[in-house]
């Protein structure tokens, strides 16, 4: 499963054109990095949940989608969180023992054979993926004891016997019996309401990888300037040559520019770490830096970012 049905607030007005999943990064929709994952991982069926603007998402899904995955859908007419979804498609996910939930708003890299195989040797009813990251002051962290047990969410839930902590990275593999222990309501928070819980009263049950950084690359999309930098970083993917399928799609790339296919840039236009969508048109002369053509408007990711055209 990739959860992808957030509003994607903290990226408006970029997620008022598009759902946050179908925003192009390096030429690509987001969503176009988790299924490239899964599908060179061996997954053949995966499903993904919508709520906010579930038309574009959905065309967005089926337009990147890799030979040989087959795509299903849950739509949510009302929002029912990080654990009412995964509940929802409880019957779907079952049909693979263990399976994988991902976030949909990040790229990430990593071995998900070596994952599979350590979560099965376990025993565990769950395995969440963290990475030794410099970031856990910024996005939080999660603790594990000796064993790998999960003894901390945050500062939300603390167990006590920590020796270990990461950044979580929203990779996860359940087994199918974790999928009997659900709240029984329709809407909640998979780490708060449910793991959590679990890991209290059941402790082997609920464990964590803390993987180096050199085994696990994680980058989030979940802000403006997180979107620029994944837009102009472009990390080297195990699975994915970015570049490569942008271009075949008819994105181009230039010195400290991406535009998305049939973007219409003018004459004497200097651009600066500028993400331009598809169809857009930038005025020729036109001076800009650190933001997103969109909609018919520029759209700045940083406090320095600027927009002038000549007199």
């Amino acid at each position: 499963m990739i959860v992808a049905a957030g509003r994607g607030t903290r990226l408006r007005p970029l997620t008022q054109l598009r759902p946050k999943p179908a925003l192009p990064v390096a030429g690509l929709p987001l969503l176009a990095y988790p299924l490239a994952l899964l599908a060179a991982a061996g997954v053949r069926e995966v499903v993904i949940n919508l709520h906010h603007l579930p038309e574009e998402l959905a065309a967005a899904a089926r337009a990147c989608c890799p030979s040989g995955l087959e795509l299903h859908f849950s739509e949510e007419p009302e929002l029912l969180h990080t654990g009412g979804a995964i509940r929802r498609v409880a019957d779907f996910l079952r049909q693979s023992d263990p399976c994988l939930v991902l976030g949909g708003d990040m790229i990430v890299d990593l071995d998900i054979d070596d994952l599979l195989a350590r979560h099965r040797a376990s025993g565990r009813a769950a395995t969440l993926v963290l990475r030794d990251d410099p970031r856990i002051a910024h996005f939080g962290s999660i603790g594990v004891d000796s064993a790998g047990r999960v003894r901390r969410v945050g500062s939300r839930m603390d167990l006590g016997e920590e020796q270990a902590r990461g950044l979580y990275t929203w990779v996860n593999v359940f087994s199918a019996r974790l999928l009997d222990t659900f709240p029984q309501r329709d809407a909640f928070n998979h780490l708060d309401d449910w793991l959590s819980p679990l890991a209290r009263e059941r402790p082997g049950e609920v464990g964590a990888e803390v993987l180096s950084a050199d085994a696990c690359l994680w980058e989030p999309v979940g802000t403006p300037l997180e979107y620029l930098e994944a837009n102009f970083a472009r990390p080297a993917l195990s699975y994915l040559d970015p570049e490569a399928a942008a271009r075949k799609a008819g994105a181009r790339f230039g010195s400290d520019w991406v535009a998305g296919a049939g973007a219409h840039i003018g004459a004497d236009v200097r651009l600066q770490r500028v993400v331009i969508w598809e169809g857009e048109r930038v005025a020729a002369g036109t001076r800009a830096r650190e933001g997103v053509f969109a909609g018919g408007s520029f759209h700045p990711c940083s406090p320095a970012a600027a927009l002038g055209r000549p007199l």
